[in-house]
C-alpha cells in the first residue's frame, strides 16, 4: 500500500510540475490588458511580448513623468534575415496594439538593432482614419493593421514624417 501511496504521490508531483512548466502566456488573450497604463510596467512588458518579434524584446523606458506618455522599446539579437520591411511593418503593428491597449501611451520609440522608429498616437490614428481605443478585439485590430501594411508605400511614406 505504501508503494501505491508513494507511486501516486509522485507522479501527482510530476503532473503538476509539468502543467507549471507548461504555462505560458502564449494562449494568453492580449485584451485582457485594455486600459492599461504606461506605468504598468508587467502590463507594458507582457503586451510587447506576445506581439511580433517579442522574442527579440530587450527591455523598455517608460516615461512617465512629464505628459505626452511615451515608451522606447529595444529589441536586440535579431536574425540576419530580418530586413529593415519587418522592421518597419512590426513598428506599425504592435504601436497599433500598443496605443489600443495602453490607455495613455501617445508615443512609441522603436530601437531594432540599428534602426529607429517613433511613432505617436495622433500620426497613426490619422494614418487609419480611426480611433485605435475604440477597438475591443484582437481580430478586428490585426484586420485593420493588415489591410494598412499591404500597401508598402505607404509604409515608408507614414514612417518618413
Amino acid at each position: 500500500m505504501k508503494k501505491i501511496t508513494k507511486f501516486f504521490f509522485f507522479s501527482l508531483l510530476i503532473l503538476l510540475s509539468l502543467n507549471g512548466c507548461n504555462s505560458s502566456n502564449v494562449n494568453e488573450d492580449i485584451f485582457q490588458f485594455k486600459d492599461s497604463y504606461v506605468g504598468d510596467n508587467s502590463a507594458v512588458r507582457s503586451i510587447v511580448r506576445q506581439l511580433p518579434l517579442g522574442e527579440y524584446f530587450n527591455g523598455f523606458e517608460l516615461k512617465t513623468k512629464e505628459e505626452p506618455y511615451g515608451m522606447i522599446l529595444n529589441y536586440t539579437n535579431m536574425d540576419a534575415e530580418e530586413i529593415e520591411k519587418n522592421y518597419k511593418e512590426t513598428a506599425i503593428y504592435n504601436a497599433t496594439f500598443i496605443f489600443t491597449l495602453v490607455k495613455n501611451a501617445k508615443w512609441i520609440t522603436f530601437n531594432f538593432d540599428d534602426q529607429e522608429y517613433k511613432i505617436t498616437k495622433e500620426d497613426l490614428e490619422r494614418w487609419y482614419g480611426k480611433n485605435l481605443s475604440e477597438y475591443t478585439s484582437e481580430e478586428d485590430l490585426t484586420k485593420l493593421t493588415k489591410k494598412y501594411l499591404e500597401d508598402e508605400s505607404k509604409v515608408n511614406q507614414f514612417l518618413k514624417k
